[in-house]
């Protein structure tokens, strides 16, 4: 299987800009630039697009990890903070909520610390990953646009 996006870039890496679009155009020409990587800029950046993808990657493979032990995740929220210094990612942090119906909570570590380990965008990582992970009985999101 392969997935494919295209960017493109105008200009000068401080003053230029560009374009980003997935192939299944989810993301269509969406804007990046320097300020959106470095400063504080509204556009998206390369790192915010990691830290998405591994939000992701990271609870679905959760989630088959607790099915392949006979849990049914009612609800896994994730998120990811990417850290970039001297030019590379050096850190991905995810900070995992999980409701996971008559799982014990002294067994969910396990199940949380495979899927950091496993997922296919941990493993593509360079950088140290690091896991907050959580079972709740109730649900406060970890970030308001998320509730």
């Amino acid at each position: 299987m392969k997935r494919t996006a295209t960017a493109n870039w105008k200009g000068t890496g401080k003053e230029g800009g560009g374009k980003v679009t997935t192939q299944s155009g989810v993301i269509k020409n969406k804007n990046y630039d320097y300020r959106s990587r470095f400063e504080d800029g509204t556009y998206t950046n390369p790192e915010e697009l990691v830290a998405a993808a591994h939000a992701c990657c990271y609870s679905m493979k959760l989630s088959f990890v607790l099915g392949a032990a006979g849990y049914t995740p009612s609800r896994i929220e994730t998120k990811c903070t990417v850290t970039l210094e001297n030019g590379a990612i050096t850190q991905s942090h995810l900070e995992v909520k999980a409701k996971v119906p008559k799982l014990k909570a002294k067994d969910f570590p396990q199940y949380a610390e495979d899927a950091k380990l496993n997922c296919p965008i941990s493993k593509s990582l360079s950088g140290t990953i690091t896991l907050d992970a959580q079972q709740v009985k109730s649900f406060k999101a970890l970030n308001q646009q998320s509730q």
